[in-house]
């Protein structure tokens, strides 16, 4: 039996839930030890023994509600003998760009250098996406910025919730600035040209052709925070796993725009405006630490998800975000489903990055 072992700790109530994943259903009664640094299952004639991080210890007294389900594994649930970790204070990309100070653009995908060495001026917040009709709301006269808009001039960069805005003249980039794409293959001479004209405005990397971001003026460029990674100048470029830098930019949105706007709910959309999934942020203080289990005796707790850290080293724990979600794409939704998902140096039961 190879289980994979997943701890889920809740820093709130210090409470954990232990998972215990199995391949196949076992042939032979599982017997799994519970000490304070010390997780271990028995069936057969194999044995796991999976040691824990010093940060994380368990009251195996506390061990209770053992159950079996389908498809997952066992699961048990039991308290924490003293506090978990506080969770790390960790800069997003928002706090991270400063004004004055010189960046680089890379293309998340490739590592492509997008836009070369761009001093920002400013740095500042735009509003929430629906500000303007808050102020028809708010206002007793004609709405005084109607035809006003909020564009980047040089050396600005706007900060929006999941992208940001800068000016696109006068800069210096390797290699030449991205060009757009359109495609055919419409039905209508209608739809043709709408698709057409949405496609024009489609900013995509030379090397890999990964989508960017998009056009929105003749002068700005809006950049999406998922495919552009912004280092500054003096720096050095480090690629990280496509899977484990989505998993913690959305984590890091999730927990601003719950924080700042009091929510918990949310959609992905398509650039067609089109709804493929909807989320519910379940919890934010959620530790989480994985073994994904081996023929071996013994094994330590890997990040959950994660197939390109090693499974050997030093021991991580990983702050997560837990999400309900339920797709909205015909014949998948069904049922809803909890998703785990870690932040990298923030959270996934998605990934957040530290």
């Amino acid at each position: 039996m190879a289980a994979g072992l997943l701890l889920e700790i809740r820093r709130g109530t210090q409470s954990a839930l232990l998972v215990i994943r199995e391949a196949d259903p076992p042939s032979s009664p599982v017997d799994v030890s519970v000490a304070a640094d010390r997780v271990e299952v028995k069936s057969g004639g194999s044995c796991e023994a999976v040691t824990l991080p010093p940060e994380v210890r368990l009251a195996p007294s506390s061990c209770r509600g053992l159950r079996r389900l389908p498809g997952d594994g066992l699961h048990l649930r039991m308290c924490l003998s003293c506090p978990p970790p506080g969770a790390d204070l960790v800069s997003t990309w928002r706090e991270s760009l400063k004004p004055q100070k010189n960046y680089v653009f890379y293309c998340q995908s490739c590592g492509d250098i997008i836009v070369k060495d761009r001093k920002l001026l400013r740095v500042l917040p735009l509003p929430s996406e629906n500000w303007s009709a808050l102020v028809e709301e708010w206002c007793c006269h004609p709405n005084p910025f109607a035809r006003s808009t909020l564009h980047p001039q040089h050396g600005d960069c706007f900060l929006g919730e999941t992208f940001f805005l800068i000016n696109s003249g006068s800069e210096s980039h390797v290699p030449e600035f991205p060009t757009c794409c359109s495609e055919t293959g419409h039905h209508t001479s209608q739809s043709h040209s709408n698709l057409k004209s949405k496609e024009n405005t489609r900013v995509v990397c030379k090397r890999c052709k990964t989508m960017l971001g998009e056009t929105v003026s003749s002068d700005t460029i809006k950049y999406y925070v998922t495919e552009v990674i912004i280092q500054p100048s003096n720096g050095s470029f480090s690629p990280k796993p496509r899977s484990q830098f989505i998993q913690s930019m959305v984590a890091q949105c999730l927990v601003e725009l719950s924080s700042a706007k009091s929510t918990f709910r949310f959609t992905l959309k398509g650039d067609n405006g089109k709804i493929f999934i909807l989320i519910w942020l379940l919890n934010s203080d959620t530790l989480l630490v994985e073994s994904s289990g081996s023929s071996s005796s013994h094994g330590v707790f890997t990040p959950f998800g994660d197939i390109f850290m090693p499974s050997s080293g030093p021991v991580r724990t990983w702050n997560a975000v837990k999400v309900l979600y339920q797709p909205c794409i015909k014949s998948r939704n069904k049922e809803f489903q909890v998703k785990r998902t870690h932040t990298t140096g923030g959270m996934r039961c998605l990934k957040r990055a530290d």
